[in-house]
């Protein structure tokens, strides 16, 4: 079963609506006590990186997705500011992430851009994968995906990278640390693309603990 977090942040019922239209069993948790069953989790965010690791914090959710993540190894895949939170940091605020990859949030270096508006990065990109990876199965590289952000993860391990976006400089427009994944993207409004990333994510296979 596909759980999707509902912690108060999120495009929640886009990324259940795909699943729907794709036949995918899904469910959204709005309690810690509904992930009790989840084989796959989904992580998303939109906002402040402070403003989401407070939200998550409050709603009693973070000691089950720990457990559930790094002692039972469920696969995991954050979105946008649900990537972002996987890190240790943000230059953006003040609390510490996750932790789950280690790595800290940076802001988009506007100096190092041309067009306009700067900051945020919005619209669509393109993504460079670095190696072979099932979560960009049948994805087309080019027409890549819808971006909106203004901070980026950058990986301590750069092996934790899985493709790259260029805006301005190169940062990582996915990561994965064995169970765990990251899109800065949001494939729930990239069309072929996101439905893409978000069907592959169903197929991988469930880990178990180690």
């Amino acid at each position: 079963m596909i759980t999707i977090i509902n912690y108060g942040s999120g495009n929640i019922w886009a990324i259940g609506n795909i699943y729907e239209r794709l036949n995918i069993p899904f469910k959204i948790a709005n309690t810690p006590n509904e992930v009790a069953d989840a084989d796959k989790i989904i992580l998303p965010g939109v906002g402040a990186f402070d403003e989401t690791m407070t939200m998550l914090e409050g709603s009693g959710f973070k000691s089950v997705l720990d457990n559930k993540v790094l002692k039972n190894r469920v696969p995991v895949l954050g979105i946008c500011v649900g990537m972002q939170i996987l890190a240790k940091k943000s230059e953006e605020g003040h609390l510490p992430g996750l932790g789950w990859i280690d790595g800290e949030v940076k802001k988009i270096d506007k100096t190092l851009l041309n067009c306009k508006p700067k900051i945020p990065h919005l619209g669509w990109n393109s993504v460079k994968v670095l190696k072979a990876n099932d979560l960009f199965k049948d994805v087309d590289e080019e027409q890549g995906f819808y971006f909106l952000h203004s901070y980026y993860f950058q990986c301590a391990d750069p092996g934790d990278i899985v493709s790259t976006t260029a805006y301005g400089n190169i940062f990582p427009s996915s990561v994965r640390h064995q169970n765990i994944f990251g899109v800065q993207f949001h494939p729930e409004k990239s069309h072929h693309n996101g439905v893409n990333v978000l069907k592959n994510f169903s197929s991988l296979p469930c880990s178990g603990p180690e």
